[in-house]
């Protein structure tokens, strides 16, 4: 059973960490720079270092490198979304307390408004019985 963040308790090094990552990770700067290191890496391997090339075609060390990422940026952005879905349960909780509360003091209201209509239907039935006897005498 997943443990819920408590509201008073300030998050770990490591979910700050998955945070970060996670909001790098899924940002258009994280895509472009990630193209453009890919762009280059071919590049340099495909023509400027034709006769010498450190990752030559099929570029094995690239895919390497590639997979590390994924292997690690995967289950460190799941854990921020896991965290966010602990904040949103909380957060969803709190809306549920509110808007029961909420719903009580509008019961309370109506219950406050049928009294008060209650009282004035009797005072205007007093007040007609007591036309009526003044129209009479």
């Amino acid at each position: 059973m997943q443990k819920l963040p408590s509201k008073n308790t300030a998050p770990t090094l490591g979910e700050r960490w998955a945070d970060k990552v996670a909001e790098f990770g899924g940002s258009w700067t994280f895509i472009i720079l990630f193209m453009i290191m890919m762009i280059v890496w071919i590049g340099l391997n495909s023509w400027v270092l034709f006769f010498q090339p450190f990752d030559p075609y099929p570029y094995i060390f690239l895919n390497l490198v590639l997979s590390c990422i994924a292997a690690l940026q995967a289950p460190i952005i799941m854990m921020s979304q896991n965290r966010q879905e602990a904040k949103d349960r909380i957060r969803a909780e709190k809306d549920y307390h509110i808007n029961l509360k909420a719903e009580l003091e509008i019961q309370e209201l109506k219950a406050s408004v049928k009294t008060i209509l209650a009282v004035q239907q009797d005072e205007f039935r007093k007040l007609e019985k007591y036309i009526k006897q003044l129209k009479s005498s």
